[in-house]
C-alpha cells in the first residue's frame, strides 16, 4: 500500500508534530507534504525523511513569515499530485485536509482542530492582531474566504479521527462530519517521578494569548509563590511586562527535553488554564506524577482525574486561579496513580489503535 503523509508545515515544534512523528515511524516509506518547513525545526524528528514543499516555501520571507501567504495556502495545497498513493493521511488542524485525492485513494483526517481563527476563535484572533482597525477589516475579509475553502475541503477527506471528544464535537458542528477519537500519543518514556518536590508550581508550552497564561502571572504576582514558566512565542514579551518586579516568577525560555523533564518532576503542581484541544503538556506533568491545576474546559476534562490526578477552577480570571493554588495541597496526592493515569495516552497505545482504524477502514474503503 502507498501511503503519504500530509503536514499544514514544519515551522515549530508542537503536538501535531509530535503526531506526524509516530505517523513517520508507523509509515516509514511515506513521503511528507507540507506547505513549508523551517529545517531546524525538521531537522528535529523528520532529517532522513523525504519532505515535499509547496511554492511558498521558495517565496520571499516564505519560511519565516508564512503567515503573510496564508490567502494563497488553499491553493497551494491543492497543487500536490497525490495520485499514486492508496491512503493520505493529513496530520492537520487547518490546510492540509484541503488536499486533492483520487477516487481510488483512501484519505483519512487526524484532526486536531478545526481551523480555530477561521471558527470557534475568529473574533478572539482579529482583536489579538496588533494591526489598526483598517488592516483588521481586511484580515477579517480574507479569513472568510478561507472560511468558505475550509468549509468546502472538510469534505474532501474519506474518514475523520478527532484527537479528543472535544474536537469531535467541534467537527460535527462546524464540519457536520462525525469522527472517531483516538488521542494523541505522549512519550510518557521520557518522564519519571521525584522522590520530593521543590516548592514552585510550573507553567509553559508555546505562549500564545489564547493559552492565557497571563491570568497565571497576574494570580502569583503578589502571592509569593513561586511560578516557572518554560518555553516561547508572541505572548512572551507581554507576560514579562505584566510579571515586572515580581522576582517569584521566572522566565526560563526554551528548555531541553531534558530539562523540562525534570521541570515536571520536581514541581509542586502543573497549571493548564487554557482551554486546549487535548493539551500533551497536562498528560507530560502526569507522567512526572506531578497534579494538575486545569481551567474546567476542552481537553483537561478528558485527560485529568478529580481529586486523583489534579483540581480544576470554573473561571477564567486571576482570582479563580489564585484560589485554586491557595486550596492546593502537595501531600494529597500519589504520584504513582497520577502517571497510571497518563499512560493511557502512550504512543504504543496510539499505535495500536490507529493501526487498527487505518486497516478497518481501508478495507471497508475498497469493499465499496
Amino acid at each position: 500500500m502507498r501511503v503519504a503523509l500530509i503536514h499544514d508545515h514544519l515551522a515549530q515544534d508542537g503536538g501535531a508534530e509530535k503526531v506526524l512523528k509516530v505517523l513517520t515511524e508507523m509509515f516509514p516509506e511515506a513521503p511528507i507534504y507540507t506547505l513549508l518547513y523551517e529545517k531546524k525545526n525538521a531537522d528535529k524528528y523528520f532529517k532522513n525523511r523525504q519532505i515535499e514543499t509547496s511554492i511558498i516555501q521558495k517565496l520571499p520571507g516564505g519560511i519565516k513569515h508564512y503567515q503573510w501567504y496564508m490567502p494563497f495556502m488553499p491553493m497551494a495545497v491543492e497543487f500536490f499530485d497525490l495520485r499514486e498513493y492508496d491512503l493520505v493521511i493529513s496530520d492537520t488542524s487547518s490546510f492540509a485536509k484541503g488536499v486533492i485525492t483520487s477516487t481510488d485513494t483512501l484519505h483519512i483526517c487526524y484532526c486536531h482542530t478545526p481551523t480555530r481563527y477561521l471558527w470557534d476563535y475568529t473574533h478572539q484572533y482579529i482583536n489579538e492582531l496588533k494591526y489598526n482597525k483598517y488592516l483588521k477589516k481586511i484580515i477579517s475579509l480574507i479569513l472568510n474566504y478561507i472560511r468558505v475553502w475550509d468549509r468546502e475541503a472538510a469534505d474532501r477527506v474519506d474518514t475523520y479521527v478527532a484527537n479528543s471528544e472535544t474536537i469531535k464535537k467541534r467537527i460535527k458542528k462546524y464540519y457536520r462530519r462525525e469522527a472517531a477519537v483516538i488521542y494523541p500519543p505522549v512519550e510518557i518514556e521520557n518522564f519519571h517521578i521525584s522522590e520530593s518536590q521543590k516548592d514552585y508550581f510550573l507553567i509553559g508550552g508555546r505562549l500564545a494569548p489564547y493559552k492565557r497564561v497571563d491570568i497565571v502571572v497576574e494570580a502569583f504576582k503578589n502571592s509569593g509563590k513561586k511560578l516557572k514558566i518554560f518555553g516561547d512565542g508572541v505572548d512572551l514579551e507581554r507576560l514579562k511586562e505584566i510579571a515586572a518586579g515580581s522576582k517569584n516568577i521566572e522566565f526560563l525560555g526554551r528548555v531541553n527535553d531534558k530539562a523540562k523533564a525534570e521541570l515536571y518532576s520536581n514541581c509542586q503542581a502543573f497549571l493548564n488554564p487554557q482551554e486546549e484541544d487535548f493539551g500533551i503538556t497536562v498528560v507530560e506533568a502526569m507522567a512526572s506524577g506531578r497534579p494538575i491545576i486545569a481551567f474546567r474546559k476542552g481537553g483537561a476534562t478528558e485527560t485529568v482525574i478529580e481529586g486523583k490526578t489534579g483540581i480544576f477552577f470554573d473561571e477564567q480570571t486571576p482570582a479563580a486561579v489564585a484560589e485554586a493554588v491557595e486550596n492546593f495541597s502537595a501531600k494529597e496526592w500519589q504520584p504513582a496513580e497520577i502517571r497510571s493515569q497518563a499512560e493511557r495516552f502512550s504512543v504504543e497505545k496510539f499505535k495500536r489503535e490507529l493501526g487498527s482504524f487505518i486497516e478497518e477502514e481501508y478495507r471497508k474503503f475498497k469493499e465499496k
